[in-house]
């Protein structure tokens, strides 16, 4: 990647995690500290309030994204940013819980993530889009740990008004890393790679097995905001933990996550049994969930379901992108994650809302039962999926000539053959799709690119350079 790929990948990637923050410090002491202010008793009032963010985000994250299409992405990340600000300064100076679902909601309202991902992809070149992707993908991650780590005591120390002026504070510190150090882009345009094509959500709505991903990234969020209403009470009432020792807990289960996840994701990869490892986790996830329903009384028990708990999180949470990846339309991928993070989204409103509610009303275990009975609905719909072709995603920049008149296409063209304008794009596709190890080819003359899925090894990547009219050896970035 050049210098100036790195600058904005990197500072991209930490203003999408800072835009996570506001979701995940809470995550650990929300149910703590809401019970001590006016209408803190009535846990479903507790659940909406935290979980009215993902409902505000689920329903302006798209059309946040094709706004910023419009009007620029910059402008779009601004007012996101200082809606987040807001929304941060109205929970921090609040006196009661309906104050502070007030301001979860403006919090929410601010959903820059597409515009981001946008934003990265005109800053970036296609070769480097998918490094670039996983720059933000590792900060996501890297941010989920660290603030459940770090979040009880920072709240212990500053409380939970300091923790929503903290957002504040870095949101507005965020606008002023946007001006100065991500750069402007030469030329901004669609990128069917990292944006959601209105023309393209009847058909990614209607893929069964887009579908299944999509429920399945909406039952472990969902899951996951229901468990955390109670959680936290758990660890004090049952394990004795105060809130500042909570870290202790979330440490080990979230490194024994990480350190297993690793080998089942590189397994599911290069093995070609991606789906067999995806279901292995969605079951591991049922039975922990199954665990705390039957008994979650004491420290090593908790310990034990949540370590299970975290191993099927990471590695669910790792594999889903991928599936999306293999599984979309090579010309609707960003279509497929545009409403992938919009149902993961209404899963943080959903889980949460009905957590808080059905604590209220029963405690803990109609709570869990209620997360085990959406694995196990996702462990069914999972049983339908198609195993995934082992193929990758390869994107190549398409020089305006080629597809003009004013060039030659490559490969196995009649000499002399030019190019004879924008139908061309399906002649190109058709010959890269003929190539050995091409699974699908798609050419997108507007954007200037060539999708394509390939087999991760044996395909004939010296054929699509040669007939893209590029050098058989790629520079260095």
């Amino acid at each position: 990647m050049s210098p100036l790929e790195l600058r904005a990948s990197a500072g991209l990637a930490g203003l999408y995690a800072l835009r996570m923050l506001g979701m995940f410090l809470l995550l650990p002491v929300f149910a703590l500290y809401a019970r001590h202010l006016p209408g803190g008793d009535d846990h479903t009032l507790v659940g909406l309030a935290f979980g009215i963010y993902g409902l505000t985000q689920a329903c302006l994250q798209l059309p946040l994204g094709m706004l910023s299409d419009r009007i620029g992405r910059k402008p779009v990340i601004y007012a996101g940013l200082a809606l987040l600000a807001l929304g941060s300064v109205i929970a921090a100076t609040a006196h009661d819980l309906v104050w502070i679902a007030i301001g979860r909601a403006i919090q929410g309202a601010g959903a820059i993530s597409a515009a981001i991902t946008a934003l990265l992809a005109d800053l970036t070149r296609e070769e480097n889009r998918t490094k670039a992707m996983a720059m933000i993908g590792g900060s996501i991650g890297a941010t989920f740990a660290v603030s459940l780590v770090l979040a009880p005591s920072l709240a212990q120390w500053i409380g939970l008004s300091g923790i929503f002026w903290l957002i504040a504070g870095l949101s507005l510190a965020a606008i002023v890393g946007v001006w100065q150090i991500i750069p402007d882009p030469s030329q901004s345009r669609f990128h069917s790679d990292a944006e959601a094509n209105p023309k393209r959500l009847g058909d990614v709505l209607r893929d069964g097995q887009l579908l299944r991903l999509n429920y399945g990234v909406f039952a472990l969020h969902a899951a996951q905001m229901a468990l955390f209403v109670t959680l936290p009470l758990v660890l004090e009432q049952a394990a004795g933990l105060s809130a500042a020792e909570h870290w202790k807990v979330y440490l080990p289960v979230m490194a024994a996550g990480f350190v297993l996840m690793v080998p089942a994701v590189i397994v599911g990869e290069t093995r070609n049994k991606l789906k067999q490892v995806f279901l292995g986790a969605v079951l591991l996830m049922l039975a922990a969930q199954l665990g705390m329903a039957a008994r979650l009384d004491t420290l090593p028990v908790i310990l034990g379901w949540l370590a299970l708990y975290f191993i099927a999180f990471n590695v669910l949470e790792a594999t889903q992108p991928s599936l999306i990846s293999k599984i979309a339309p090579a010309d609707a991928k960003g279509t497929a994650m545009g409403v992938y993070n919009t149902t993961q989204a209404l899963g943080f409103a959903v889980g949460s809302a009905v957590g808080g509610w059905l604590y209220h009303r029963a405690g803990t275990l109609p709570v869990h039962l209620f997360c085990a009975a959406l694995i196990g609905v996702w462990a069914l719909v999972t049983l339908g999926l198609k195993p995934p072709m082992p193929v990758r995603t390869m994107m190549y920049h398409i020089d305006d000539a080629l597809l003009s008149g004013n060039t030659e296409l490559g490969g196995d063209a009649e000499p002399g053959g030019k190019a004879a304008g924008p139908g061309d794009a399906t002649e190109l596709a058709r010959r890269l799709g003929s190539l050995a190890g091409v699974r699908e080819a798609v050419v997108i003359a507007e954007e200037g690119v060539a999708y394509l899925k390939v087999l991760r090894e044996g395909w004939d990547e010296a054929g699509a350079r040669r007939l893209l009219g590029l050098p058989q050896t790629a520079p260095d970035a």
